[in-house]
């Protein structure tokens, strides 16, 4: 089974748009200073920070592997990333648009143009359509940790 791009577009924009409402409602509450802050738990992330980790993912898997085109990414910096609400919703729309470039020429059933990340356990061989797929759950896993996130930060 594999995805269409306009099902994984969808599902991609929906995530960065449930990520960027949850910034929102932390600006809302207590400003970027907020959006910043990490809760009172070990090894927790900011929001600021999980929202451009989520951009990391989106330029690892999708620029790297399924478009074949050079990256650089400071992993470990993207957790340690702050800033305002507009510096971030500027971050994810442009990595967004680099999303659909990346993805112009998609093909689900076909290998990776790049480096496939292949690991013990996961299906053989990995294609395109995985890729994309691993890129949508990683999105939806971290909009939970916000999620859990902006509910500590917020006294929920």
């Amino acid at each position: 089974m594999t995805s269409d791009l306009a099902t994984l577009q969808w599902y991609v924009d929906a995530a960065l748009a449930r990520l960027l409402a949850r910034a929102d409602e932390l600006v809302d509450a207590g400003g970027d200073e907020l959006l910043c802050r990490r809760p009172d738990v070990e090894g927790a992330n900011s929001v600021y920070a999980l929202v451009v980790h989520c951009c990391g993912v989106m330029e690892r898997w999708g620029g790297e592997s399924i478009a074949g085109r050079s990256i650089h990414r400071d992993r470990a910096a993207e957790f340690t990333a702050t800033g305002t609400i507009g510096q971030l919703e500027e971050i994810v729309a442009a990595q967004r648009r680099r999303w659909v470039t990346d993805l112009a020429d998609y093909e689900a059933g076909a290998p990776p143009r790049g480096p496939d990340g292949w690991e013990e356990g996961d299906p053989e061989p990995i294609t395109q359509g995985f890729i994309a797929l691993h890129v949508i759950e990683e999105l939806f896993q971290h909009l939970g940790h916000v999620d859990l996130t902006v509910d500590l930060l917020l006294g929920r």
